[in-house]
């Protein structure tokens, strides 16, 4: 694996073809436990659903322009649950005050042999990664915070390397285009986890695939 994804949601839900809207930092390894008790504080469930996750992260390289990519992932923790295929278009430039990255999203549900199915589609597997960690949810909001690992042999997710000594953060809506109030609400969220974590509107041309 080369470099981090961009975004590390875990396989929940299933919702199809909504806007994301995404906020994002992070926070050292000896700092989660405070986070972790603050979010118990502000959320809807006071224990997070914690997860582990395989994440495939797969290019479609056309004649031009930037590869077409997917991204595969399925839970370790419940293996007999469905896969997930996920596809996050490119973030809106839109309104640049707007609190948070907006881009499309397209998540569904898939069978077990969805790799096999790509493969054969002409997908190449570019990375893959594990990540485990705790979500939490305030009203639509959604809040993971994971560890992410890179597999050391490919496909053996048990022989693993943490990538840093740092959590991901991650505040996220799905919601319908045109509902741009949620940026505000998921700003004044994010105040609240000042200083422990400061989320923000990440520039996507600043990170890489």
């Amino acid at each position: 694996m080369e470099a981090p994804p961009v975004t590390v949601m875990p396989v929940t839900g299933g919702t199809i073809n909504m806007m994301e809207y995404l906020l994002q930092g992070d926070v050292f390894d000896q700092a989660l436990e405070s986070l972790l008790h603050r979010l118990r504080g502000l959320c809807d469930n006071m224990e997070p659903e914690t997860f582990t996750d395989h994440e495939l992260v797969y290019l479609l390289k056309g004649q031009q322009g930037n590869p077409f990519i997917l991204r595969a992932r399925r839970s370790i923790s419940h293996p007999t649950a469905p896969w997930h295929l996920r596809y996050l278009g490119q973030p809106e430039v839109g309104d640049k005050s707007r609190h948070a990255l907006v881009r499309n999203c397209v998540d569904v549900a898939a069978s077990h042999s969805l790799p096999d199915f790509l493969n054969e589609m002409g997908f190449r597997m570019d990375h893959e990664f594990v990540a485990s960690g705790h979500i939490f949810r305030k009203g639509a909001m959604k809040i993971v915070v994971s560890k992410l690992s890179r597999i050391l042999v490919p496909g053996n997710t048990e022989n693993i390397e943490r990538l840093s000594l740092s959590y991901l953060v991650e505040l996220s809506v799905l919601a319908p285009a045109g509902q741009d109030n949620v940026s505000e609400d998921m700003r004044s969220f994010a105040e609240q986890l000042k200083p422990l974590v400061h989320l923000e509107k990440i520039d996507p041309s600043k990170q890489r695939h």
